[in-house]
């Protein structure tokens, strides 16, 4: 779906923004990209979304060099979610999506309202400016704009950015079924969660170049310390201690009258960053 070699790019002669980035994306993968401010995810989606031209390197979508393509065709096969939610502040939710959808084929659109009732869009806000919803609902509102045309790959920048935490649930459900059906989903985030929650495999970038690419569960298994923290009582004091996994598998050996929790020492997706980057994502 996604075909990127040795992409680079400057601003100007003294601002390189990329360094020869490789990666592939597959048919129906949901992948993350990672990176912290500054570090060239952004100009990167903005390059893969045809956006921004004069890059270097080669970039392929739908096994196509997008630096060839001239037709409304291909870009209608793609949905965006941006970071700040561009949308029409005076009309109302269904205006705003009944325009945008007007830029596709009749047949390709979705229903706004059934799109909207997904996305648990509050009834009484329908017909409001979407100036007067909440930071919440203008997402719920740009999620079904990157929706409406149905796209087979779908851009999305922070997609759970000012949900609360049921609105972040639906999200990555609503992420996951449009991955069920066959769409191909490239997610720039800072949210740890979503990321190890939803994506296939995951890219670090940082400052420009890719630091490391794999499933979240492969990072963060090769980088384990393979120790586990047991919580238990003895004689009616709580004590804790760590040991290897290795003698966890041949029996709890020392001394206990009751196990209350064992906890592996796998490290975290955002520990994994740090640890190739020495940044955090803020």
């Amino acid at each position: 779906m996604i075909e990127v070699k040795n992409l680079t790019f400057s601003y100007s002669k003294d601002k390189q923004a990329l360094h020869g980035l490789g990666f592939t994306v597959e048919d129906g993968e949901i992948f993350g990209f990672l990176g912290p401010n500054g570090s060239g995810k952004s100009t990167t989606q903005k390059i893969l979304t045809g956006m921004l031209k004069g890059y270097g390197g080669q970039v392929s979508l739908f096994r196509q060099d997008i630096s060839a393509i001239r037709g409304l065709e291909f870009f209608q096969k793609i949905g965006v979610l941006f970071e700040f939610p561009y949308l029409y502040a005076n009309l109302s939710a269904v205006d705003n999506l009944n325009y945008f959808a007007s830029f596709y084929p009749k047949e390709q659109r979705r229903d706004v309202g059934e799109l909207l009732e997904m996305l648990e869009f509050k009834p009484d806000f329908l017909k409001k400016p979407v100036s007067s919803c909440s930071k919440g609902m203008r997402q719920r509102v740009s999620m079904a704009r990157a929706l409406v045309s149905n796209p087979q790959l779908l851009f999305l920048d922070e997609p759970t950015s000012g949900l609360d935490p049921s609105g972040a649930v639906l999200f990555r459900k609503i992420i996951e079924q449009e991955r069920k059906k066959g769409t191909t989903v490239f997610v720039t985030t800072h949210n740890m969660m979503d990321a190890d929650l939803l994506c296939d495999r995951v890219a670090f970038i940082s400052n420009g170049n890719l630091v490391a690419l794999d499933t979240p569960k492969q990072l963060k298994e090769k980088n384990s310390n393979h120790q586990v923290v047991i919580e238990y009582l003895y004689r009616g004091k709580r004590e804790t201690k760590t040991i290897e996994v290795l003698e966890l598998e041949a029996g709890i050996s020392f001394a206990h009258d009751e196990i209350i929790s064992i906890h592996s020492q796998e490290p975290t997706l955002e520990d994994m960053f740090i640890q190739y980057t020495g940044r955090g994502l803020s």
